[in-house]
């Protein structure tokens, strides 16, 4: 049953109707603001269904109130749209119910993780959503578009390359509650790069490097297991992908520390629940200024087995704030083109000019 908010006039509904699912996090706000900017035919569901009411009655738009225990029950309730930007996290524990039910409910998934475990999901059930003529995307923001896009403008400079690392910096900004929860829940597990084609773990701060973000001045960062290591396989066919984050030289010997001696201490619930209880005591997400003026510095090598190299740099917009273009833009796109199905990273459904096209962003070829 679909509820709508208090005093609101009936929607006319289209077939190109898309659904925000966990739309009262930080994140699902701001592709709230940006589908509205864009003039999205859209509503809003989630599992609270106080604050689900509460910001739809905010925004003006129909809602849904339902949980993610059941994908029959789910599929039912998502089966009159034609797309779901799927936002509540951890993905880890949320993404294969509402994959489910979209392929179920033959209707377009995108989401806007960053979970590796998520993307192989996605690339597993692939032939399924092919065969329902819907499509399946993962990390339709920040993670992994503006990376996903340097790997393939990497992978069309040197077509033999045999080993890609992506890596990036972010400025003026701060992570959200949604963010900050994955990071915990991630806490104690392996480190990830590809080798040879494989996912294969590795220790936390498996390496530290110096990488010129800027054409001034180089920051060090340290791999993380981001989700190129398991997309940037799918869109460029480099079997050997290594990701960086940028980071404090101690920092990330604090990690190797911790992750040599106290690794069993950080998987404890006892010391996640304080954590989280830490987390929400922070500011929800950057402020109005933050993503106005914050940015990101997306970087990328890759090599051949006869050492030949090409190497970029991008300035992106703020993480956030282009994680809500992308979503919006690739829903968008992803409802206008009836030739797309099954599962697909960014970069192979739109290409390597993708993020130019959403942030206006250029590639920059380091000599």
């Amino acid at each position: 049953m679909r509820i709508l908010p208090r005093k609101l006039k009936k929607v006319n509904f289209m077939s190109s109707k898309i659904l925000i699912y966990g739309a009262n996090g930080y994140t699902g706000k701001l592709i709230i603001e940006e589908a509205q900017k864009q003039n999205l035919t859209f509503e809003i569901a989630g599992r609270n269904a106080e604050t689900i009411q509460n910001l739809a009655d905010h925004y003006q738009i129909a809602y849904k109130v339902f949980g993610l225990s059941d994908e029959n029950v789910v599929a039912e309730q998502i089966k009159e749209y034609k797309a779901v930007i799927h936002c509540a996290g951890p993905f880890i524990h949320t993404a294969k119910f509402m994959m489910h039910a979209c392929i179920l409910a033959k209707v377009h998934y995108l989401d806007i993780t960053g979970e590796i475990p998520v993307f192989e999901l996605g690339a597993k059930l692939g032939l399924k959503a092919k065969e329902a003529g819907m499509v399946l995307m993962s990390g339709c923001g920040f993670d992994v578009v503006p990376t996903d896009c340097m790997a393939a403008y990497l992978k069309n400079k040197l077509p033999d390359a045999t080993h890609l690392q992506l890596g990036f910096a972010t400025f003026g900004s701060r992570v959200s509650h949604g963010t900050a929860l994955t990071m915990i829940e991630n806490l104690g597990r392996t480190g990830a790069v590809r080798k040879d084609g494989k996912i294969t773990p590795v220790p936390t701060a498996f390496k530290g490097q110096d990488i010129p973000f800027k054409a001034d001045k180089s920051r060090f960062a340290m791999t993380i297991p981001w989700g190129d290591v398991s997309t940037a396989y799918y869109s460029t066919g480099i079997p050997n992908i290594e990701t960086y984050m940028s980071t404090a030289p101690k920092t990330f010997k604090r990690m190797q520390w911790m992750d040599t001696y106290f690794k069993w201490l950080m998987k404890m619930d006892m010391v996640k629940n304080y954590l989280r209880k830490k987390v929400k005591k922070m500011p929800a997400g950057p402020n109005a200024k933050e993503l106005s003026e914050g940015y990101v510095m997306i970087w990328g090598k890759a090599w051949n087995d006869e050492n030949k190299h090409v190497e970029a740099r991008i300035n992106s917009p703020e993480g956030y704030k282009l994680t809500a273009m992308c979503a919006v833009e690739i829903c968008k796109r992803v409802i206008n083109d009836a030739s797309l199905s099954g599962y697909l990273t960014p970069t192979l459904a739109f290409g390597q000019n993708l993020l130019t096209e959403v942030s206006g962003a250029q590639f920059e070829d380091i000599s």
